[in-house]
């Protein structure tokens, strides 16, 4: 059976109990299960059990084949715990198992420490408590080289979760209130205009004895009738987007899979949509109500220039729409900006025309086997036609991670002068399949076994750090306390983030370490996809049991890593689309309205010497002012969204230049129909 699992608590079910989880069906695991030779059990979750189990509570109790060992279910976990989404963003975990410790005691920095604290504690007293336990652990004394100090830093869970995330959703939402104001504004000139042409009916209407409170009121329940119709339409729109993104596993944000509208988002639309209301109709009623029915006879005769009350307040209208779709611009501009420079960056290895497969094979722990069995399993793979290299990993970059340490041999270092470096267990090949550059030195061979000088490539970081201006080649290094060989130096790769920088890095022949598990790499001539089935066919024919897991390209993985800004990216570009073409209407429709209303006026006035540019020019000094206004507050917003650039100034000229372009030519179209019919 093939399936994604992850390793569950040490001390019975304390994991599960420790966040509030309690199963579904079953129970959690005990003590006795996370003891060594304790007999082989497994979780499911909810998801997993309904599609590979049709939800059959039958299989509580019963065994399954899991890597060709028998595990028994013991319990199903509850829809509503989502181990990926929370912890793994974008992976789905299916089955659950206990950690045996001393299976995984040499694996390195793989674990994470999660922890309730009692009631009335806060997370300053734990950091302080856990900063006097750190120089006592027992790593702390087993190596004294790392300055007799091991650091331990605790996160809020909340932080952990989304703490990254909360300046991108401070940002999100200055985008959808700039949009609501743009709304607000569009939807004010629209019922300003519409309310001046009515001004001889509510003057009637107010000489026939409404009062002013009545007229106010009679305006709100239209602005209330439309925003109702629009907050409708809206909210289809709404479930139909949520419940798409809470099926995309391809989008690596926390939580993204319990997106949904709850109650809680129906209250604030429904006093939003209120809001929004009384924003956008209480001006034109208040405008409307307050003159004298001579003054709207004035103002509305036939032939005459419309009443210059109106004509302010729309122009004001006007250029605050503008001056915040320049805002939305701008700010939308040195987001993709910055994303079209993290797409730029030079990650260190080349993803193109690569992909990768999970293996399933049994070596029994044994070096010397394990060797046999990679080797082979190369042999074959490199001999099928359009595959150019190949090579095996344990980890592959940009995904799941370890570390170790590293040091020189004899050489003692300050508290937090080495750091954790992310360790790789290959084989060779595996740099040349996954597109890594080796800047000196050679790369891993199979004459490196598990009798012979145990020996390590090493990244650029970790060679200027540990042996700053000289060769580390055939220096010997400290690697978790083994005498081991530097033989190669890479060029830096960036293992966490394509925006991060890259830190330290290590690659250890698979013949003399245990891998966790098996990544096969391969490099082809040909779109990876079309040799997926071959690939699984060879490898079936050595090992029948090789489970159907997915041929992944290496892009999907770049992809996956720099999906979270894709995503912000995209969010923020559509609210400025929308926000330009709202500013557009907006734009057309009160020149067009002013054009309708002035006709005789530019009539006269071209008949007396005014040129048609002259007329049109006319048209655009609102949008110009808006621009203007625009580009002032911009520059005040973009430092607000400084931390989420990349490699890009929050004053960049390009973007700026470009967006003022861009909103300057739209509103001059939007502008030039109008001023041309006039």
């Amino acid at each position: 059976m093939a399936s994604r699992y992850n390793y569950g608590p040490q001390r019975g079910g304390k994991f599960f109990r420790t966040l509030g989880v309690e199963p579904a069906l079953g129970r959690l695991f005990t003590t006795e299960e996370c003891l060594p030779h304790s007999r082989p059990v497994a979780m499911l979750s909810q998801a997993f059990w309904k599609r590979q189990f049709s939800a059959n509570s039958g299989i509580v109790g019963q065994a399954i084949n899991l890597n060709g060992t028998s595990a028994t279910v013991v319990g199903i976990l509850p829809d509503a715990f989502d181990f990926g989404s929370v912890f793994s963003p974008g992976a789905k975990t299916d089955l659950y198992l206990p950690v045996i410790m001393n299976d995984i005691r040499d694996g390195g920095n793989t674990l994470a420490l999660v922890g309730r604290l009692r009631p009335g504690a806060t997370l300053a007293q734990a950091q302080a408590e856990a900063d006097l336990l750190g120089p006592h652990l027992p790593f702390s004394l087993q190596h004294p080289e790392y300055g007799g100090g091991y650091e331990v830093k605790l996160i809020g869970m909340k932080d952990y979760v989304s703490g990254k995330l909360r300046r991108s959703l401070i940002v999100l939402w200055g985008a959808v209130g700039l949009i609501l104001l743009i709304v607000c504004v569009n939807l004010s000139n629209l019922l300003l205009s519409r309310a001046a042409a009515r001004s001889q009916e509510f003057a009637l209407r107010s000489a026939l004895g409404a009062g002013r409170a009545r007229l106010i009121r009679q305006l709100l329940t239209e602005s209330l009738v439309l925003s109702g119709a629009g907050t409708v339409f809206g909210l289809a729109i709404a479930f139909a987007v949520t419940t798409y993104l809470a099926h995309q596993g391809s989008i690596a944000l926390p939580l993204l899979s319990s997106v949904r509208v709850d109650g809680r988002a129906l209250a604030w639309t429904l006093l939003i949509a209120v809001a929004t209301a009384i924003l956008f109709g209480l001006a034109p009623g208040l405008k409307i109500s307050d003159g004298s029915l001579q003054d709207a006879l004035k103002d509305n005769g036939r032939g005459t220039s419309e009443g210059r009350k109106h004509e302010r307040m729309r122009s004001v209208l006007v250029i605050s729409e503008v001056a915040l779709a320049c805002v939305l611009l701008v700010g939308a501009g040195l987001l993709l900006r910055s994303f079209l420079r993290v797409l730029d960056v030079d990650l260190g290895f080349e993803p193109s025309r690569a992909a990768a497969i999970s293996l399933d094979y049994d070596d029994g722990g044994d070096a010397a086997k394990r060797s046999a069995i990679w080797h082979e399993i190369l042999h074959r793979v490199e001999a099928i036609p359009a595959i150019e290299s190949a090579g095996l990993s344990d980890n592959l970059p940009l995904s799941r991670n370890r570390s170790w340490g590293i040091s020189v041999k004899g050489r003692e270092y300050r508290k937090g002068e080495l750091q954790d470096t992310f360790v790789y267990i290959v084989s060779p090949g595996y740099l040349n399949a996954i597109g890594m550059r080796l800047v000196k030195g050679r790369d891993i061979g199979w004459q490196d076994g598990p009798k012979s000088t145990k020996v390590v490539i090493v990244n650029e970081t970790v060679a200027h750090r540990l042996w700053p201006g000289e060769d580390p080649i055939g220096r010997i290094a400290k690697v978790n306390g083994n005498d081991t060989l530097v033989i190669g130096v890479i060029s830096d790769v960036r293992e966490s983030s394509a925006e991060g920088n890259a830190g330290w890095q290590m690659y250890l022949p698979a013949t003399q370490q245990g891998p966790e598990g098996a990544q096969l790499v391969v490099r082809t001539k040909l779109p990876p996809a079309t040799l997926a089935t071959t690939v699984m066919s060879t490898l079936r024919q050595m090992n029948p049991g090789q489970p159907a897991t997915e041929f992944r390209p290496i892009q999907q993985i770049v992809d996956h890593a720099v999906s979270p800004r894709r995503f912000f990216v995209l969010l923020v570009s559509i609210f400025a689309i929308l926000g330009l073409f709202l500013a557009s209407l907006g734009i057309y429709g009160v020149i067009s309205y002013s054009v309708t209303q002035r006709t005789q006026e530019i009539g006269i006035r071209m008949a007396l010497g005014a040129t048609q540019a002259r007329v049109q020019l006319g048209a655009m000094r609102l949008a110009l002012i808006g621009i203007a206004v625009g580009l002032v507050a911009s520059f005040s917003a973009s430092r607000l969204i400084s931390s989420l650039l990349f490699a890009t100034a929050p004053t960049d000229p390009t973007t700026f230049l470009s967006m003022v372009l861009l909103l300057g030519a739209v509103a001059l179209l939007a502008g030039y129909i109008p001023a041309r019919r006039a």
